[in-house]
C-alpha cells in the first residue's frame, strides 16, 4: 500500500536476474513519487512478498523459476486485488500476452523498450490506468483486428520468402533496426529496406509487430 509516511507509491520488483532487479530499482528510485519496498528472485517469492507487503505495484517478469508470470499474477490477484501488475519482460507470444491480461494484468512493456516507458507505465498504474506500448497492443488485439482471410494469406505466403528475406525477418523480429541488420549482413541499409518492404508485402503485414508474430509462429525466433 502507499507509504503513509512519505505518500509514495510502493513498488515490488520481481525478476530472476539480479542485474535487471538492480537496474530497475535504480531507474525507479530516480523518481520522487515511488519507493521500492522489496525485490523477489522467483515466482514463489514474488507471491509471498506481494501478499505480505501489499505493494501498490509489482513490476513482474514472466519467465521465472518456481512459478511463471501467469501463475504469479493469478495468485497475487487472489491475495491482493488492489496490487496493480506491470509486466516487464522479454518478447512473449501473443497467446501469453492475452493470457496475462485475462489473469488481471493492466500494463505490459518489454525489456527492450526505452527506459522512460517503465516510468510512464508506473505513473499510469499509480493513477489506475493501463499502459502498454504499440507493439504489445498490436499483439494483444491482433485477433480482433485481422480476419481469417488475412491469416490464411499469411500462411500461404510462408514458402514465398527467400532465404535472405527469412534471415532479415528473423533479425528484424529480434529488434534489429534496418541499419543494424545491414551491418550484420554486410549489405547496404537500402538493400535491407527493399527486402523488408517485400517481406511485409508477401506476408500482408502492416507493422513490425505482425512480423514478430509471424516469426514466433514459424519458429524463426523464440517467444
Amino acid at each position: 500500500m502507499t507509504d503513509p509516511a512519505t505518500n509514495k507509491t510502493t513498488v515490488l520488483i520481481a525478476d530472476d536476474h539480479e542485474v535487471v532487479r538492480e537496474g530497475t530499482r535504480a531507474l525507479i528510485l530516480r523518481e520522487a513519487n515511488f519507493e521500492v519496498i522489496g525485490m523477489a528472485r522467483d515466482g514463489r517469492e514474488a507471491v509471498d512478498m506481494a501478499t505480505k507487503l501489499k505493494p501498490d505495484i509489482i513490476v513482474l517478469d514472466v519467465t521465472m523459476p518456481e512459478l511463471d508470470g501467469v501463475e504469479v499474477v493469478r495468485q497475487i490477484r487472489r491475495h491482493s486485488r488492489k496490487t496493480r501488475i506491470l509486466i516487464f519482460s522479454g518478447l512473449q507470444s501473443e497467446t501469453t500476452i492475452q493470457e496475462l491480461f485475462r489473469a488481471g494484468v493492466k500494463s505490459y512493456i518489454r525489456k527492450g523498450d526505452p527506459a522512460e516507458n517503465l516510468i510512464a507505465a508506473l505513473e499510469a498504474l499509480a493513477s489506475d490506468k493501463p499502459f502498454f506500448t504499440p507493439g504489445v497492443s498490436d499483439l494483444l488485439f491482433a485477433r480482433f483486428l485481422h480476419d481469417d482471410s488475412t491469416t490464411t494469406k499469411t500462411a500461404a505466403a510462408e514458402e514465398t520468402l527467400s532465404s535472405r528475406e527469412r534471415e532479415i525477418l528473423r533479425l528484424v523480429a529480434q529488434g534489429g533496426s534496418n541499419k543494424s541488420v545491414a551491418a550484420e549482413l554486410g549489405v547496404s541499409t537500402r538493400t535491407v529496406e527493399t527486402h523488408r518492404a517485400a517481406i511485409m508485402r508477401k506476408l500482408h503485414a502492416s507493422s513490425t509487430a505482425e512480423l514478430v508474430r509471424y516469426a514466433i509462429r514459424n519458429g524463426l525466433i523464440e517467444a
